[in-house]
């Protein structure tokens, strides 16, 4: 019995030592100790990563102060009591709830911090930080860098037409819209809700050099245009985009272009490694939660702050607003496809209501959402580290729909 138990286990752990060994000359020996020690991301990866620190304004407008702290916390009621709490309180601290912030017609009426969190910690923005590299794509259009989102991506990453020509059919706006038909591995390991080693989420996060993952790696699965896949390379690929068109780094272009004209604290953009220096781009953006509020504040503002035009109206409007010639049929059926349902833009996330009105928000894992309701002139950032007491923009929908 002894003997069959030791050769069962020398078998997996061969296996397991197999497959180290292919993931290691697939993806690198750092992907494989990254994926091992990091494992499950979350809001405390950036202090695994160096990172590129981004300065923020001399100095800054402040927001008007009347708290409503008793009316904010009663819209979250039927969440709390859906999960089973008996206060809001508990709700925030089970919830693993960081920030609250309301800001409604320029005042905020809401600001709390949770679980050890307060306006100074750093705020991991998870795939919040697509949309500011949507908002760069605008800002680098405005400035005349980048001609049009029709542009083939093989006018700034020429090198894709040695590997597979068809790269020329992608345009700038397919990966905005997510629909650029590149290949992403989804796989989970068997009878588990858990990633594989090779899940492209994992393989993009973890890789120490994105930047020749994208050159040399990611291949095509099927023509642009034709069908919706969130992918994370999508919005790498824009961050190349960027760095090409703007020949600086994109955290450079980031505090150039909004963080030092109206952002309050200083921001962290983690980077792949020293060697390769290329910002993660989907989801390493760190800030205060309050500088979240600002750039929802000022996508609310169609671009203006203050009377200063940060970025260009039209490109607020047409990177957050529906675009109804999409067919809905590409899109998952959790989307809807009816008179209420769910939209993706140029990397923001959209709902429209039944009467017509329309909210849109950036949205990232484990509870990271800048939501702004336009009807209401009201902008709500939620951060936090799960998503088991809080399903995120489904969550603050519900809430929108009862603020007055």
């Amino acid at each position: 019995m002894r003997k069959k138990l030791k050769i069962t286990f020398l078998t997996i752990m061969s296996f397991v030592l197999l497959l180290l060994t292919l993931l290691s000359i697939q993806y690198t020996p750092i992907y494989v100790y990254r994926l091992i020690t990091m494992n499950i991301a979350d809001v405390y990866d950036y202090k695994n990563f160096e990172n590129h620190k981004i300065q923020g304004a001399e100095s800054t407008n402040t927001f008007i102060f009347k708290p409503k702290e008793k009316y904010i916390e009663s819209l979250f009621g039927e969440l709390v009591t859906k999960t089973g709490f008996n206060s809001f309180q508990e709700w925030a601290i089970e919830s693993q709830t960081t920030a609250l912030i309301v800001i409604q017609r320029d005042t905020i009426v809401y600001e709390k911090y949770f679980n050890g969190f307060s306006r100074d910690s750093y705020f991991h923005s998870q795939s919040v930080a697509k949309s500011f590299i949507s908002f760069l794509i605008g800002a680098a259009i405005d400035d005349g860098l980048i001609k049009s989102i029709d542009d083939p991506i093989t006018n700034y990453i020429p090198e894709l037409l040695e590997r597979d020509s068809s790269f020329q059919k992608i345009t700038i706006k397919d990966l905005l819209e997510m629909r650029s038909g590149l290949e992403y591995n989804t796989s989970h390991i068997p009878f588990t809700n858990i990633h594989s080693p090779w899940h492209d989420e994992a393989v993009g996060y973890y890789h120490p050099n994105v930047r020749r993952l994208l050159l040399e790696n990611v291949g095509i699965a099927s023509e642009p245009g034709k069908s919706f896949q969130y992918s994370n390379y999508n919005t790498s690929y824009l961050g190349l985009i960027l760095e090409r068109a703007t020949k600086l780094t994109v955290s450079n272009y980031l505090e150039k272009k909004l963080w030092s004209k109206i952002m309050e604290y200083d921001a962290l953009f983690s980077i792949d490694s020293q060697e390769s220096n290329f910002e993660y781009m989907p989801s390493r953006l760190i800030a205060r939660a309050i500088d979240y509020a600002r750039f929802g504040q000022l996508m609310l503002k169609e671009g203006n702050w203050n009377g200063n035009q940060i970025i260009s109206k039209d490109w607020v409007l047409e990177s957050t607003r529906e675009n109804k010639l999409i067919s809905r049929d590409i899109y998952p059926k959790w989307f809807g496809r009816g008179e209420k349902r769910i939209y993706y833009s140029y990397q923001w996330w959209g709902h429209v209501n039944e009467d017509g009105s329309f909210h849109f928000y950036a949205n990232g894992n484990l509870g990271q959402n800048i939501y702004i309701i336009p009807k209401k002139e009201t902008v709500i950032v939620h951060c936090g580290n799960s998503l088991q007491y809080y399903s995120s923009d489904f969550d603050l929908w519900d809430v929108a729909l009862q603020l007055n």
